[in-house]
C-alpha cells in the first residue's frame, strides 16, 4: 500500500503552466529563458502559499534543462531533470534562512558559491525566506550577490519584502506574485477532486477558497481535512459544520432585520450565533463584510469586485437591491466603530447588541408602514387614490357641492434627501378668494407644496394644507413633551432621551436642547421624523422647530457626580468648608 501524500505536496506545481493564479509572472520567466536573457539574481515576493518556492524550483530545473519544449517547459526526461525530479541534484541548493540566518551560515554559502555546476550550464541557490537574515549577513552577502560567478543564479524569496534592505533590493529582478483569486482555487480544487474521485459541491470549494484567504497550499491543506470528515463527499453543509464557518444565512436574516426595524430579531439572531460558539468580534467583523458585499454587489459596475460565483453574485445582488447606499455606509461606520471599541468594552456582548439595535435603527422604519427599509408613515387618505377625469366647464355645470377638505396627511413618495406632498387645488367658487398653500418645514422632513395653477379641467388629487399658527405658552410645550413620552412607552431609548433633554424657547415657536452624550442626542434626532410632527400637532403651531445640541464645554451638574459636585462646590464657596468643619459634617 503506497504511503498518503497530502494534496499540497502530490498537486504541487511541477511547470510553469501547472502554477495557479500566475500566469503573468511565469509567461515573463518563460521568455527570459526562451531569449537566453538570464539574471543573476531574482527576488521572489508574495503572501504563504502562492508559489514562489515552487516556480523557483521549476526555475531551476528549467535552466539546466538540455531539451526544453517550444512552450519552454522542462522536458522531465534529460539527465539534469532526471535528477531533479529525484532530489538528488547538486545544482540546486536550497537554504532555509529562518534556521540558517547567521554570518557564519552566509559564508558558508559564498564558498559552495565557487563550486561550478556538474553536467548542467547553471548553479542555482534558493534561499527562502531571506526577510530572516541578520544585518550583518545581508551585509556579508552583498558582494557576492552583486557580482557571482556566471554559472551562478540566486533566487531569492520572501514573505515579507519590507524587511528587505535597500541595497539587496537594489540588486535583484524583483517578482511580485499575486494573492490566488477564488476563481483559480475553485478550479483548481475541482481538479484535484476528480483526479481524487472525490465528489465535492461547488459552494462547499467556495467556502474553502475564502477560508485559505488567497493561499492555494492552504486550500488544498483544508480540501482534505474536509474530505477525511466527510467520507469523500464534501458538501457545503458539511464544509461550514466542519470548519465552523458562519453560514451567509445568518448575515441575510439579520439583514431583513435591520430592514425591518425588528430589534427583538436580530437580538435572537445573534444569541443563536453565540450559541453555536462563534465569537463576537469575529461576527461583528464578518457582518461588516457582509455589509461591504453588499455594497458592491448593488452596482453592475462594482459587482466584479465580489469574489464568488456569478450565481452567488446575483443572490447578493437581490439582497442588496433592498438596501439604499445610505443604509449601508451607515451600517459599515456602526460595525467599525463595534470592532474599534471591543477589546476595550467591559461588557463586550452589550456593545455588540447596542450596535444592532442601532442598524434597526438606521433605517428608521415608521410604526405603522409595515416593515421595510426606507418606508414612512403613510399620509391618511380620506378615500381612494384621485383618477383623473374630465371636468366639464363652469358654465355647462350643475353646482355641485365642494367635497369636504380631506386630512393634509396625503400622497407621499419617498426620496433620499426628501419627502415631498403634492396637492391639487380644485377650482374655487365665483366670488371666493383661493385658499392659501404654504410650505411645511421640519427638520429631516419637507412636506412641499408643487401645486400648479389648473383650468376647469385640471383634476382633483388633493386638498390644500394650511398652516397652523396657535399660540401656546412654554407649560403647554412641556405638557406636549411628557405627553409624547406617555405616547410611546415601547420606545425606551427615545422616552430616556427625551426625559434627560430639557428643550427650552429661543424665539417665537423656537426651541433649543443641550444634552450630555452623543447617545441622547442620536436617540432624538433619529426619531425627528416622528416627534416634530406629533408635537406641532399637539400645539397646533406648524412652525415648532427643535434643535439638538450637544455640550462641549465645562460639564454640567447633570453630568457630574455626587462627590464631583461636593468637591466643586468646597472650592467655589470658602464658607462651606468653615460649616462643614463646625458642624462635622461628612457626605455619604
Amino acid at each position: 500500500m503506497e504511503n498518503y501524500i497530502v494534496s499540497a505536496r502530490k498537486y504541487r506545481p511541477s511547470t510553469f503552466g501547472s502554477v495557479v493564479g500566475q500566469k503573468a509572472l511565469t509567461a515573463t520567466l518563460r521568455n527570459s529563458i526562451s531569449k537566453d536573457r538570464l539574471a543573476h539574481a531574482y527576488l521572489f515576493c508574495g503572501s504563504r502559499g502562492v508559489g514562489k518556492t515552487s516556480c523557483a524550483r521549476i526555475f531551476a530545473k528549467t535552466i539546466n534543462c538540455e531539451h526544453r519544449t517550444p512552450e519552454g517547459e522542462a522536458c522531465n526526461e534529460c539527465q539534469s531533470c532526471l535528477e531533479f525530479n529525484k532530489g538528488n541534484s547538486l545544482n540546486i541548493i536550497e537554504l532555509d534562512a529562518a534556521s540558517n540566518n547567521g554570518v557564519d551560515d552566509i559564508r558558508e554559502l559564498v564558498d559552495q558559491v565557487q563550486i561550478p555546476p556538474v553536467n548542467a550550464k547553471y548553479r542555482v541557490f534558493i534561499v527562502d525566506e531571506v526577510h530572516m537574515l541578520t544585518t550583518a549577513a545581508f551585509n556579508a552577502f552583498l558582494k557576492t550577490l552583486e557580482e557571482p560567478p556566471s554559472y551562478v543564479v540566486f533566487i531569492l524569496a520572501t514573505t515579507e519584502k519590507h524587511k528587505i534592505i535597500p541595497t539587496i533590493l537594489s540588486r535583484c529582478q524583483v517578482y511580485d506574485f499575486n494573492r490566488i483569486t477564488i476563481q483559480d482555487m475553485v478550479e483548481h480544487l475541482q481538479y484535484v477532486a476528480s483526479s481524487e474521485g472525490i465528489a465535492a459541491e461547488a459552494s462547499a470549494l467556495n467556502v474553502i477558497a475564502r477560508k485559505a484567504d488567497g493561499a492555494m497550499r492552504d486550500a488544498l491543506s483544508i480540501f482534505d481535512q474536509v474530505a477525511a470528515s466527510t467520507m469523500g463527499n464534501v458538501t457545503y453543509g458539511a464544509t461550514i459544520e466542519n470548519l465552523n464557518i458562519l453560514d451567509y444565512g445568518y448575515y441575510d436574516r439579520l439583514t431583513g432585520a435591520f430592514l425591518n426595524g425588528d430589534v427583538p430579531s436580530s437580538l435572537l439572531i445573534y444569541k443563536e450565533i453565540r450559541d453555536k460558539g462563534f465569537d463576537s468580534q469575529f461576527f461583528i467583523n464578518g457582518l461588516a463584510s457582509h455589509f461591504r458585499d453588499l455594497m458592491v454587489a448593488r452596482d453592475g459596475s462594482t459587482i466584479s469586485l465580489l469574489e464568488a460565483s456569478d450565481e452567488a453574485r446575483k443572490e447578493m445582488a437581490q439582497v442588496a437591491s433592498r438596501c439604499r447606499p445610505e443604509f449601508l455606509y451607515k451600517a459599515m461606520d456602526l460595525c467599525n466603530d463595534a470592532d474599534l471599541n471591543y477589546r476595550t468594552a467591559t461588557n463586550k456582548q452589550l456593545l455588540v447588541e447596542l450596535t444592532l439595535i442601532k442598524l434597526c435603527q438606521a433605517v428608521s422604519p415608521s410604526p405603522d408602514s409595515g416593515a421595510g427599509e426606507g418606508r414612512l408613515r403613510p399620509i391618511t387618505q380620506s378615500g381612494t387614490a384621485s383618477q383623473q377625469q374630465p371636468v366639464a366647464p363652469p358654465a355647462a355645470a350643475k353646482p355641485q357641492q365642494q367635497p369636504a377638505p380631506s386630512s393634509p396627511r396625503q400622497n407621499v413618495t419617498s426620496e433620499p434627501a426628501a419627502i415631498y406632498a403634492t396637492a391639487a387645488v380644485p377650482p374655487p367658487p365665483v366670488n371666493t378668494p383661493p385658499r392659501r398653500t404654504t410650505t411645511l418645514r421640519t427638520p429631516g422632513l419637507s412636506l412641499k407644496n408643487q401645486s400648479r395653477p389648473q383650468d376647469t379641467t385640471a383634476t382633483q388629487s388633493a386638498q390644500v394644507v394650511e398652516k397652523r399658527i396657535s399660540q401656546f405658552t412654554d407649560e403647554q410645550f412641556a405638557a406636549a413633551w411628557k405627553a409624547i413620552m406617555a405616547a410611546h412607552p415601547k420606545e425606551h431609548l427615545l422616552v430616556n432621551a427625551m426625559r434627560m433633554a430639557s428643550p427650552v424657547r429661543t424665539s417665537g415657536a423656537a426651541f433649543a436642547a443641550t444634552v450630555e452624550s452623543e447617545a441622547i442626542r442620536d436617540s432624538i434626532m433619529q426619531a425627528f421624523g416622528t416627534l416634530i410632527p406629533e408635537l406641532r400637532s399637539r400645539l397646533d403651531n406648524d412652525d415648532v422647530t427643535l434643535e439638538i445640541t450637544l455640550n462641549k464645554g465645562q460639564a454640567t451638574s447633570a453630568s457630574l457626580t455626587d462627590s464631583e459636585v461636593y468637591n466643586y462646590m468646597r472650592q467655589k464657596h470658602a464658607y462651606l468648608n468653615t460649616v462643614i468643619e463646625d458642624f462635622h459634617l461628612t457626605m455619604v
